[in-house]
């Protein structure tokens, strides 16, 4: 991506889908943020208090604690106040649109997604929490 500059936050993606998780953290990786993995909501949230990303990129539907509890997990903690929150989910337009802005998503996005979609609202994101 000609012109774009290089990210230079860390970011982290849930998702328990591995393929899909593997398929955004690689994408993610050529826009030069730094990017954690968690598979379930529980390790999201634990390495989200530890390394303080500046986004996440979460799964709705994971194991455990849902990616809208992990939300509300990360609204809830006075150190994680400036931490963006995209909400990723194949659960249907709709219930994602009127859900996610209830546990304080900033973005979110239904799959299947296009990476460059994804991007964009990363970087509106982060633009937006600086």
């Amino acid at each position: 991506m000609a012109g774009k500059q290089d990210l230079k936050d860390t970011i982290l993606v849930a998702d328990d889908d591995l393929d899909i998780l593997a398929l955004v953290t690689r994408h993610l990786r050529t826009t030069g943020a730094t990017i954690l993995e968690a598979s379930d909501g529980e390790e999201a949230l634990r390495v989200a208090k530890e390394k303080k990303p500046a986004l996440l990129v979460l799964d709705v539907m994971m194991p455990g604690m849902s990616g809208w509890e992990v939300c509300r997990a990360i609204r809830e903690d006075a150190s994680l106040k400036d931490t963006g929150v995209i909400m990723l989910t194949g659960i249907g337009e709709r219930l994602n649109e009127m859900t996610s802005p209830l546990y304080g998503a900033d973005e979110y996005i239904d799959k299947p997604f296009d990476l460059t979609d994804l991007e964009k609202r990363v970087r509106k994101v982060l633009a937006a929490r600086k």
